[in-house]
């Protein structure tokens, strides 16, 4: 973890509001997705790997405008992902960049990122890998804006409304899986 700690510092030393923001919401997200691969041994999961990613798969915010937040970059907020894979994969992290790249909404999908007309390149960023799908379901019970609650499911799912009802579907799966 000492690598994790390393790589918020460098990106976050300047904004120490915002590093509290990113750190709590980052360790509650950890927290339950260790949770979740805790209690489902049969899938294999690794374990420090989820933690590490857990706490990085955030990392792009700084470079956001979400003042709300104390984000105060320039890009629009739901490139975050996307700008936080490109600082993992700057520091070594290809790995740890997919999660971070693959975590908004519970994925986003070809489809969805044409239809919304988000500023993304028209990829499919969907969670594939365990690890990865454990931490997009963890991802979505914390907010940044009210670090100290978890939503209930029935919250978790409206919040994803935005995103379509493929999304909606893909997170009662994983209420299912992991719940």
């Amino acid at each position: 973890m000492q690598q994790v700690d390393a790589i918020i510092d460098k990106y976050y030393r300047d904004n120490e509001p915002l590093r509290h923001i990113l750190v709590m919401h980052s360790r509650s997200v950890a927290q339950k997705a260790l949770d979740v691969a805790s209690r489902h041994p049969e899938l294999g999961v690794d374990i420090r790997f989820v933690e590490e990613a857990a706490m990085l798969h955030d990392i792009g915010i700084c470079l956001t405008d979400a003042p709300g937040i104390q984000c105060f970059g320039h890009e629009p907020y739901i490139c975050h992902g996307l700008l936080g894979a490109e600082l993992l994969r700057s520091e070594g992290l290809p790995r740890h960049a997919r999660v971070a790249e693959r975590h908004t909404g519970t994925g986003l999908t070809v489809a969805t990122i044409r239809r919304q007309h988000l500023p993304l390149p028209e990829r499919d960023f969907s969670p594939e890998t365990i690890e990865e799908q454990i931490i997009c379901y963890a991802d979505k019970f914390f907010s940044k804006t009210h670090l100290d609650r978890e939503k209930t499911p029935e919250q978790v799912l409206r919040s994803l409304e935005r995103f379509g009802e493929d999304g909606i579907e893909r997170m009662r799966a994983w209420m299912e899986r992991f719940g």
